[in-house]
């Protein structure tokens, strides 16, 4: 028999809007840069980015389902890409100024993955998806 969710109704419900807000900004800090390079008439590859913006729609909406494994995957890429991204844009924000707005995005992927572990209100509302993902899942076998 499996433990009872710890979440608190009251909370989950007030959590929708912030977990919106941080799966909607992770997609937009993931997708500026193939959108500064459309603006800028760079097209060699917008197929691949356009692929990369489809696949991280897809993992956030999954999130947003209630998929624990694209939860996870998703705070696991969002902490990753967020270091590398802020060490590249340390190291280039020594040559030219752009590499601090680098290092600023790196730290809005480290700030954004970390929202989703550690803000009560998303991970209760998380949790009340994940038991009612579960329940539905459960119902279906």
């Amino acid at each position: 028999m499996a433990a009872s969710s710890p979440f608190d109704s009251r909370q989950a419900e007030a959590g929708r809007t912030p977990t919106l807000a941080v799966l909607v900004g992770i997609f937009m800090v993931t997708v500026t840069p193939f959108v500064a390079g459309l603006v800028q008439g760079q097209t060699a590859d917008w197929g691949r980015n356009v692929l990369y913006a489809v696949a991280t729609a897809a993992l956030l909406y999954s999130v947003w389902r209630g998929s624990v494994w694209a939860w996870r995957l998703t705070v696991g890429l969002c902490m990753v890409a967020g270091l590398l991204v802020f060490v590249v844009g340390m190291l280039a924000g020594s040559v030219a100024w752009q590499g601090w707005v680098v290092s600023g995005a790196g730290l809005a992927y480290l700030l954004l993955g970390t929202a989703l572990v550690g803000t009560a209100v998303i991970r209760a509302f998380l949790d009340s998806r994940w038991e009612a993902r579960g329940r539905q899942l459960r119902r279906g076998r």
